[in-house]
């Protein structure tokens, strides 16, 4: 099964619309930075991955420039210290990984084989209506290893589609 075939047509990959001034990774290495595995380019080049320092665990902060829908995440990563269980939260601003437990995540997965090698995860997508942004706790990865890797993250979705009453009225006015 393609990648293509499970994402529905109307679902753009959201890269054009992360404010990148207010990204954020907790507890990634500094020489394996979050924009390997989210920025355009970067994510396409085998040779770059985020990774975690202290620990398996990363906590990732994605900023929206506009509102998105999210419809579903893709993660792609090596079969050792690739993510196993994700957590999503929807909106919520400046967590830690000291409070990352005190939040119900708007959805959670535990990631196979097959998420790791492309197959994207399908949200729930009632809980992704109106994101202005998206944290990501990855709390463990599928082996025992010290750190956790991401080669790749693509976000789904699509934009809000928002009306400018301003412009309704100029346009009634001529």
């Amino acid at each position: 099964m393609s990648i293509a075939s499970t994402i529905q047509r109307s679902q753009v990959d959201l890269q054009d619309f992360v404010d990148w001034s207010g990204v954020e990774c907790l507890n990634q290495n500094s020489g394996h930075s979050l924009v390997n595995a989210l920025k355009q380019g970067y994510r396409d080049d085998d040779g770059l991955h985020l990774e975690s320092d202290a620990d398996e665990q990363l906590l990732i902060y994605i900023p929206f420039t506009q509102v998105v829908k999210l419809h579903s995440i893709l993660f792609v990563g090596p079969e050792e210290e690739g993510p196993r269980t994700v957590k999503l939260f929807a909106n919520k601003e400046h967590m830690g990984f000291s409070n990352v437990n005190d939040y119900l995540p708007s959805d959670s997965a535990i990631l196979s084989e097959e998420n790791l090698k492309g197959k994207p995860i399908v949200l729930k997508y009632v809980k992704f209506q109106n994101v202005r942004s998206l944290t990501i706790f990855v709390e463990d990865n599928q082996g025992s290893a010290e750190t956790s890797k991401v080669q790749k993250i693509i976000l789904y979705g699509t934009t809000v589609e928002t009306t400018n009453v301003k412009d309704l009225k100029k346009i009634e006015e001529h």
